[in-house]
């Protein structure tokens, strides 16, 4: 139906600075809203940010001012650029979105597989 792809995870020195894409294809009417969430062992997957249709953007405290939301509706890609990284940031992240299907009348949940982000100290 939807496949989102990650990509742009690695090892950054604290301080550093990653670009995350997140690519969706498929059977793709319109997408609603695109978010990252990340996940650390151990713990629950949490919301990093998020961007609507509209471009109105959501962050978590923890990133506020640091990383920066945005996407591309004509290639349904979302962007994350995290600048200002702290080794507490290692996670793996995942891309999000919601999704009216080609001859749907509601949305679905879409995941990616998740890339890592590394931040050594």
């Amino acid at each position: 139906q939807v496949q989102l792809v990650e990509s742009g995870g690695g090892l950054v020195q604290a301080g550093g600075s990653l670009r995350l894409s997140c690519a969706a294809s498929g059977s793709i009417f319109s997408i609603n809203t695109m978010a990252w969430y990340r996940q650390t062992p151990g713990n629950q997957r949490e919301l990093v940010a998020s961007i609507n249709s509209g471009d109105t953007t959501n962050y978590a405290d923890s990133v506020k001012g640091r990383f920066t939301a945005s996407r591309d509706n004509a290639e349904n890609t979302a962007f994350l650029q995290m600048s200002g990284l702290k080794p507490e940031d290692t996670a793996v992240y995942y891309c999000y979105a919601f999704v009216v299907l080609r001859g749907r009348a509601t949305a679905s949940a879409f995941w990616g597989p998740g890339t890592q982000v590394t931040v050594s100290s």
